[in-house]
């Protein structure tokens, strides 16, 4: 890193990926702000600087290979699992500063040789101990899907058994009978069941009523009058939808059909008009939410109706390391793994990264907002007319 460089981070004070010490002289203390920033986003480590008023204070040379063996021991014996850093010494202005670099962790989550797990919270740290946070650390890191986890008092009796069968012969191209194996076993093997628990992907794609058993994991609809949230006035609004996602798919798209326009897109006047969306980004979209929100936070998929827009407000930021350029070029991460490999056969839905790149082409007025600190992700579909008396 080039002292300029580093002079202006340094300007900008300490935040949730930049951490300064004058000194460190304690393998645990420095150990949990490693932990902090492996169970985070990564960060800066600057040693050398007085974290109060941002005045360097160098280290002579003595202290440098103390230091660097100091912070080698802090990311190898105090943090679980094992970090690697990366260090180096920068010459600013007469002193020599030591830039530790903490790229977020793939193990997550990490915890210091105490077990405690610690995030960044700003630019200070805190202790998590929620076990719905903790289990979306989990799944950040790969190492635990929510649509794989058993739901508790489920049985196969939960299930559509129509609705399963059609889809067997979708996907297999056989009847249940032809599978020679008990209904059990079937969603077993498919990864629709544990034992004999339902797994959440199998309630959420098949359960005949699965608010029964999460009633959160439905999609609330509003048509506003007017562009505020906060607005009293409705033009439509119902009780949330509840059903497999099949059902909450048809039923949203029905609701978002029902209030939108149609425009005249050609010069005579009987012709039929065109959606002011079309429906193709619309029903990418739809999906997306439903295939891909977080199911770790216990809130409904949202859908909101204004003059000039409408919103889609999925629970969840985006997972890993997705960006919504990388989404925008088609980029695509399994939050979800068996709603991600079966929604094919139920839903307009290919599963390849394309849905986004698709809505886009087909309808380019649209925004995609990752909010890191809500932990939502939202759609906004700028509409083509705002008279909407």
């Amino acid at each position: 890193m080039e002292a300029l460089e580093l002079l202006d981070i340094i300007s900008k004070g300490e935040s949730s990926k930049v951490q300064f010490k004058e000194r460190i002289d304690d393998s645990y203390k420095v150990a949990t702000e490693m932990v902090a920033f492996s169970n985070s986003e990564g960060g800066l480590l600057i040693i050398g600087v007085n974290a109060k008023s941002g005045a360097l204070n160098g280290l002579p040379f003595e202290e440098i290979e103390t230091t660097n063996q100091l912070l080698s021991n802090a990311a190898s014996d105090n943090v679980k699992s094992a970090i690697i850093i990366f260090s180096e010494q920068v010459p600013v202005n007469g002193n020599t500063l030591i830039v530790a670099r903490i790229r977020e962790g793939s193990d997550k989550p990490y915890r210091d040789n105490k077990g405690i797990i610690w995030v960044k919270n700003g630019s200070d740290k805190r202790k998590v101990v929620s076990n719905d946070e903790l289990l979306r650390m989990l799944q950040s890191s790969g190492n635990l899907s929510a649509d794989e986890e058993a739901v508790a008092n489920t049985t196969h009796n939960d299930i559509d058994t129509n609705f399963f069968k059609d889809f067997v012969q979708k996907k297999t191209g056989k009847d249940l009978a032809e599978l020679g194996q008990s209904m059990p076993q079937i969603l077993n093997n498919m990864g629709f069941a544990k034992d004999e628990k339902l797994t959440l992907a199998g309630l959420l794609l098949f359960g005949k009523n699965p608010q029964t058993f999460k009633p959160v994991f439905s999609v609330q609809c509003i048509s506003f009058i007017g562009n505020d949230v906060a607005g009293k006035e409705y033009r439509d609004s119902e009780p949330p939808f509840e059903g497999h996602l099949s059902v909450l798919y048809e039923r949203t798209m029905s609701f978002i059909l029902r209030n939108l326009k149609k425009v005249q897109v050609e010069e005579s006047f009987n012709s039929i008009g065109a959606l002011e969306v079309p429906r193709e980004a619309l029903e990418e979209l739809i999906v997306n939410a439903l295939i891909h929100r977080d199911y770790f936070i216990r809130s409904t998929i949202k859908v909101f109706i204004f003059d000039d827009r409408i919103e889609i407000i999925s629970p969840g930021k985006l997972p890993n390391s997705l960006t919504v350029d990388k989404i925008k070029s088609g980029t695509s991460i399994s939050r979800n793994p068996i709603l991600f490999s079966n929604a094919r056969y139920l839903l307009p839905y290919i599963g390849i990264g394309s849905g986004i790149p698709r809505a886009l082409d087909s309808y380019p007025k649209i925004d995609l907002v990752n909010d890191l600190d809500k932990e939502l992700f939202t759609v906004i579909i700028h509409r083509n007319i705002t008279d909407k008396k």
